[in-house]
């Protein structure tokens, strides 16, 4: 599985976001700026975040987004399946039709251990673990 840019600047966006979380809303031409992502490409990632219920925009001078909970209640998982769509290495895990196999394929355990293990590990990571370890990380 290879994570499109959608997946990967959109982590780096919330990780931003949770970063100034106790500052209210953020400007997306700042998010655009601090995380080197272009600014039109961001709105459409963050249409796709609001619509799933991830952040939350707020119009106005002082306006922009923010998260609609805690760091430590969104995770990566969260985040790469609004953005990505399933975690699924074949396409046969998310429809059965897809391979007259499905039923008695001898790889099709493999796929769905790797699949489970897969959005255990994002399940597991939440905004704030990455804050953390940023800080812990980052020279004082």
């Amino acid at each position: 599985m290879k994570l499109t840019t959608r997946g990967r600047y959109g982590i780096h966006a919330m990780y931003d976001l949770a970063l100034h979380f106790q500052a209210g809303p953020r400007p997306i031409k700042a998010i655009a700026e601090s995380q080197a992502i272009p600014e039109a490409y961001l709105e459409q990632l963050f249409a796709a975040l609001r619509r799933g219920g991830l952040i939350a925009s707020a119009r106005g001078a002082q306006g922009g987004y923010r998260l609609t909970r805690p760091p430590a209640e969104i995770t990566v998982g969260d985040v790469l399946r609004c953005l990505e769509g399933g975690l699924n290495l074949v396409d046969c895990l998310e429809e059965d039709s897809l391979c007259g196999k499905t039923c008695a394929c001898p790889s099709r355990f493999v796929w769905l251990r790797i699949r489970d293990g897969l959005n255990a590990i994002v399940d597991g990571i939440t905004l704030q673990d990455m804050l953390d370890d940023n800080a812990r990380s980052s020279p004082v």
